[in-house]
């Protein structure tokens, strides 16, 4: 498999986002300033790192489990979207739906990098769309045989 080249500019306090495991589908990136979220608050943390990312790719900034499961640390958008022409520091949103205060310091690996490629289509307007066994079918459809919302549902 040929691997994009995706060129990057780490400004000092920064760190080289990078691959932890040879099967990691993201890099970490590193935080590059020091944050205190309180719970149920955000804050953008700055990582002093820049992308160039190639036409036809995109990023998405995805949450690490390991902050998710020990501290309820999350991204508040995620997965955050970083478009091919986009050329400022990549931040991140961090959320924390935990009951304690969450510290940041520089160093910290809060997020995930994945980079994939992307399609661009064109919209045509339709009075009518093709049927589907699904059809309309929402939130839950194709769920577990309860009658219970599935948020309702407990074990």
């Amino acid at each position: 498999m040929k691997l994009a080249s995706v060129r990057v500019r780490v400004e000092p306090g920064g760190r080289l986002p990078e691959y932890q495991t040879a099967g990691a589908a993201g890099m970490d990136i590193a935080a590059a300033e020091k944050a205190v979220i309180a719970p149920g608050r955000f804050a953008g943390v700055g990582t002093r790192v820049y992308l160039e990312i190639p036409k036809g790719m995109e990023v998405q900034v995805r949450p690490r489990s390991g902050l998710a499961l020990k501290h309820g640390i999350g991204i508040l958008n995620s997965p955050g979207t970083i478009d091919s022409d986009y050329r400022g520091e990549v931040r991140v949103i961090l959320f924390n739906f935990g009951r304690k205060r969450f510290k940041v310091s520089p160093g910290d690996r809060i997020a995930q990098l994945v980079f994939g490629r992307t399609s661009r289509v064109r919209l045509v307007k339709s009075a009518k769309l093709a049927a589907t066994r699904r059809g309309a079918g929402g939130f839950g459809h194709t769920g577990t045989g309860s009658k219970e919302p599935r948020s309702q549902v407990t074990k």
